[in-house]
């Protein structure tokens, strides 16, 4: 086993969950910084309403692309159970299908994103001052999505392997182009959002290329051979079968946040630049905690393939532990320190500042929540079990946030912004609770076939 590889089905379980976990997390925060150095460089030299531009694209870029990127949970389990039954072959043909998924999913979605980036914006009511800044960012965003998809798919694969030091390597490399780059291009060539834009394309291009070289330089039965691309049957369905619902999720989880967008848009340009802001530091401790998701994915996906699984329950419980401890740690954090880090993104706005203070005191220390239930996701996922877990999601985090916003939120004493953010710890509470119980009695279904 190479030295990048964490052994999953053997040695210290604890110890080898955080080696693995840490560079997964480190990775998510480079992958964030991308997003963050657009919002703190536009904020800095473009001011609040480049800073909504860019911030009200993330919610329907991820509705658009998630339906994809979901697809590499079913590559990144499908490879992961191949080589936990030490199948060669299986895991071979797993690779070489994954790669082309990415391909025409990279393509399907640089056509739709282009040609409809300003109709979903209208969509999304983002004001008129907004909306041209907005639409220009995604447009260069999507001419450049293919690169997300073949990063995110060749991450998978390693990931399933047991390398997550190579991917943060690779986008450690390219985060210092991109920081760069956006200097460059709004400070000198005064490009404003299309400069940030335009730095995180080509950074992205960069990441997806050395993860592919990573893949072609491998000597086991994961190295990529380009002639052997193909869409092999049995890998295709398996890898459908699983990340289908995954993708279906996150894309109705964007919905969700699409519906939720739009009523803070409601609130006006200063009110959307301090949630942009908000949100993007709630995205560090969503990598922090997600990457736990990730590890119990891989683990479980490996010790299931293995048909080890006292140790796969192991994983669970080892995980959902971490989670809560480090989401805990995390979101103290956050509060202590958020009106310092919201004034480095909007140095000139203090409204801006509060109403991003405002978003943080509703939703950090619930943000343990977010993590055990990303777990529990995970866990059912790597067993194989994909479509329950995303039944329970589209009702507890969907069909909860969306009835809450045109119900709840209608009622005139409730038409305020916490009562938005409340609807967050709300869905996750209750999906949490049946992801978990779900997630003991397919374990024990398992078991029992095993015996």
């Amino acid at each position: 086993m190479s030295r990048k590889n964490i052994d999953m089905v053997n040695g210290p379980l604890f110890k080898n969950v955080i080696t693995y976990t840490i560079p997964i997390i480190l990775t998510g925060v480079l992958q964030l910084l991308f997003n963050a150095a657009d919002l703190i460089i536009v904020g800095r030299f473009c001011g609040s309403v480049s800073v909504a531009a860019v911030g009200a694209t993330g919610s329907i870029t991820n509705l658009i692309v998630n339906l994809f990127v979901g697809l590499s949970v079913g590559a990144g389990v499908t490879v992961a159970q191949a080589i936990g039954a030490n199948d060669h072959k299986k895991t071979h043909r797993a690779v070489h299908t994954a790669i082309p998924i990415a391909l025409v999913g990279g393509v399907i979605l640089t056509i739709v994103g282009i040609c409809f980036s300003e109709t979903f914006l209208i969509w999304m009511g983002t004001p008129e001052n907004v909306l041209p800044l907005s639409a220009l960012y995604m447009k260069i965003y999507f001419a450049g999505v293919i690169f997300i998809m073949i990063y995110n798919f060749c991450s998978s694969i390693l990931r399933a392997a047991g390398d997550t030091k190579s991917p943060l390597i690779f986008l450690t490399l390219a985060g210092i182009i991109n920081v760069g780059l956006n200097v460059i291009f709004v400070t000198v060539l005064h490009l404003n959002v299309a400069g940030v834009a335009l730095a995180t394309t080509i950074s992205q291009g960069v990441s997806a290329f050395l993860v592919v070289i990573a893949l072609i330089k491998r000597d086991d039965s994961c190295q990529l051979h380009f002639s052997q691309l193909r869409f092999y049957k049995d890998e295709f369905l398996q890898m459908i079968k699983i990340g289908l619902p995954a993708g279906i999720q996150g894309s109705l989880f964007s919905i969700s946040n699409v519906v939720i967008q739009s009523s803070i848009n409601t609130f006006g340009d200063v009110f959307m630049s301090g949630n942009a802001a908000a949100l993007n530091i709630e995205g560090f401790m969503f990598v922090a905690l997600n990457a736990f998701h990730q590890t119990t994915l891989n683990f479980t996906g490996q010790n299931i393939g293995a048909r080890n699984y006292r140790r796969a329950k192991n994983v669970f419980l080892v995980c959902l532990g971490s989670v809560f401890v480090i989401g805990l740690m995390v979101s103290l954090g956050v509060l202590f320190s958020g009106k310092f880090l919201l004034e480095i993104y909007l140095p000139n706005a203090p409204e801006a500042v509060e109403y991003g203070l405002l978003r943080l005191k509703w939703l950090c220390l619930s943000y343990c929540l977010l993590g055990m239930m990303d777990v529990s996701g995970g866990g059912l996922r790597g067993m194989g079990v994909s479509l329950a877990p995303m039944i329970i999601s589209v009702v507890g985090v969907c069909g909860v946030r969306i009835g809450w916003i045109y119900t709840i939120f209608q009622i005139p004493e409730f038409h305020l912004p916490q009562y938005i953010y409340l609807s967050y710890t709300v869905s996750w509470g209750i999906t949490f609770v049946a992801q978990t119980v779900t997630y003991f009695i397919t374990y024990n279904k398992k078991k029992k076939l095993k015996q």
